[in-house]
């Protein structure tokens, strides 16, 4: 298991950009693929991005494709969730979780789970 703690999140106006940030405890940060998920009020939890230990595969979900860039500094034990120009359908709380797996995509896959951050887009 790994702890992991989202930051960065806030309020900006559509158009405007935010990075979240995620740090890791423990000492094996680098076995893990790493995600980013999103819960909007209302609707169920849905997947962002991921990236896997060494930054060489990086899925996004269709709806943040050219917008969203995921990275990952393995020194730091922190991945990275760079948001530009964000819409109000980007408003959610979003989740940093991490998998045992090569990459994945799906909730399911992802074993451990950080507290979340909120993200508000303002029209």
């Amino acid at each position: 298991q790994v702890q992991l703690v989202e930051s960065g999140g806030g309020l900006v106006q559509a158009g405007g950009s935010l990075r979240l940030s995620c740090a890791a405890s423990g000492r094996t940060f680098t076995r893990y693929a790493m995600g980013w998920f999103r819960q909007a009020p209302g609707k169920e939890r849905e997947f962002v991005a991921a990236i896997n230990w060494s930054g060489s595969s990086t899925p996004y979900a269709d709806s943040v494709e050219g917008r969203f860039t995921i990275s990952r500094d393995n020194a730091k034990k922190t991945v990275y969730l760079q948001m530009n120009s964000l819409k109000p359908e980007d408003t959610a709380v979003y989740y940093c979780a991490a998998s045992p797996l090569l990459v994945s995509r799906f909730e399911a896959d992802f074993g451990s789970w950080g507290q979340g951050t909120q993200v508000t887009v303002s029209s």
